[in-house]
């Protein structure tokens, strides 16, 4: 990662001058052992590497760190986030809808229904594979995890990431952008809800309720979904998903009927 790369304005990110005296510590990611290099002083952003540099852990020669079980293209997202406050692809205002929408995103899908109107859809989350090929390139939703060998949502993997790593802000903008993404088929995200829940803490429900609220808010297709069918059936891991999905749901239930109660009579 280049060391003169300047922040966006008002975003965290790592003064580029207060680099030079910084040590270049190297990581070696994923299975394969991809390399990166990055600045003592850009990693030490995050407890857990603090940690790790302070620690005996690294030799004052060779400052490496490996992190076999990471995957390249997520920790390339959070390393981008240390020196730019932001990550591919980044949240951007529009002034004239004075909305966040995500950069290099189709302007057509941006009222597009989420998740896809096909309940079944196989394909890796860039949308319906039945509409016609979009003219600028939709930006892709989902990232190959090894772990779980499934494409799951980016910001998801991001969000999970940023808790390892005790970076807070990423986690608060990786769910933002988690809102804005359109077209997205129910077995990614069931797949990503899963991984969630597996990939964070209960004290953590910020993602999780997003998951909940999204299954609530767009039930019909759920409830269409065979995908939905299968994984509720078989449970497992996802058994603590579907048991707050319940909660969630008679909880949404009894507020429809208290705010219909609420223009009624009350009876004794």
């Amino acid at each position: 990662m280049a060391a003169n790369k300047a922040s966006s304005p008002g975003t965290p990110g790592t003064d580029p001058k207060s680099l030079a005296p910084s040590p270049i510590v190297t990581l070696a990611i994923g299975r394969e052992g991809r390399l990166f290099a990055a600045h003592e002083a850009v990693l030490c952003q995050s407890p857990y590497f603090e940690t790790l540099c302070q620690s005996q852990y690294l030799s004052v020669q060779s400052k490496r760190i490996a992190l076999p079980e990471e995957e390249p293209e997520v920790f390339s997202s959070v390393l981008e986030y240390l020196y730019k406050g932001d990550y591919y692809p980044r949240l951007l205002h529009n002034k004239h809808r004075n909305s966040w929408e995500l950069e290099d995103s189709d302007p057509r899908q941006l009222h597009t229904p989420y998740p896809s109107p096909n309940p079944n859809e196989k394909g890796r989350g860039r949308g319906s594979h039945s509409s016609p090929p979009s003219v600028l390139t939709a930006v892709e939703p989902t990232v190959y995890i090894s772990a779980v060998r499934q494409h799951l949502l980016r910001d998801t993997v991001v969000y999970c990431a940023a808790e390892r790593y005790g970076l807070e802000e990423l986690k608060r903008l990786a769910l933002r952008k988690q809102g804005l993404q359109s077209r997205i088929d129910v077995g990614t995200i069931l797949r990503s809800a899963q991984y969630c829940y597996a990939n964070t803490p209960d004290s953590d429900s910020r993602l999780r309720a997003h998951y909940l609220a999204l299954i609530i808010r767009c039930r019909k297709t759920f409830k269409r979904s065979s995908t939905m069918q299968a994984e509720m059936e078989r449970g497992g891991e996802g058994s603590k998903l579907y048991f707050d999905l319940f909660v969630a749901l008679c909880n949404h239930l009894d507020d429809v009927i208290d705010a219909g109660n609420a223009h009624s009579p009350r009876r004794i």
